[in-house]
């Protein structure tokens, strides 16, 4: 069991209210399948929403946020553990070195910035770790076609997108990141 999944997501909630259906369902399913969240730290929106879930079902969280952003998103000091570093790389690395896995929750600039650079690592080799989007109310599905598009342009692999673990349910995500083989990652390997 991949035990501490990372959630990128964002600090407002979209104008859906299914957004904060779909996240709370999500920390509910990690909590209850005794995971732990790393997340940003934040407090409002999608990152509040799913932070609060996990904590509501018993489980454990653990944030990391930029002395910054402490303010502008409210940091969540009612959580398990709050990191607060000093910028947002040491953030991302941060996250990163404590996470089995990662979801892309829906979520703006930052969230794409986030799930794209962890990604491209699995695909350098940086790490061998599941990279999932969670299709909350299908908020993914035009970026899959927007990805299929560069499949089909030559600029990504079919075989590295097929590495991608995409599903609108909790539980199946969470069991398609424990049945996670890494595979096609060895491209950049000097040999």
């Amino acid at each position: 069991m991949k035990k501490n999944i990372c959630v990128f997501c964002g600090a407002s909630y979209g104008n859906n209210p299914q957004y904060q259906f779909y996240a709370e369902q999500l920390g509910e399913q990690i909590a209850k399948q005794g995971r732990t969240l790393v997340y940003g730290g934040g407090n409002k929106g999608l990152m509040g929403t799913i932070a609060n879930a996990v904590l509501a079902n018993g489980g454990e969280v653990i944030g990391v946020i930029p002395e910054r952003l402490v303010k502008a998103e409210t940091a969540h000091h009612g959580i398990t553990s709050l990191e607060i570093v000093a910028d947002m790389h040491i953030r991302k690395a941060r996250m990163a070195e404590l996470a089995d896995a990662f979801i892309a929750m829906p979520g703006g600039t930052g969230t794409l910035e986030e799930v794209f650079e962890i990604w491209t690592g699995a695909q350098i080799g940086y790490h061998e770790k599941p990279v999932a989007l969670y299709n909350a109310f299908d908020f993914w599905a035009p970026m899959q076609v927007f990805l299929k598009h560069a499949v089909t342009e030559g600029f990504i692999r079919e075989s590295f997108y097929n590495t991608l673990i995409v599903s609108d349910d909790p539980t199946t995500l969470l069991q398609q990141i424990d049945n996670y083989i890494p595979k096609d990652l060895d491209r950049w390997i000097k040999k």
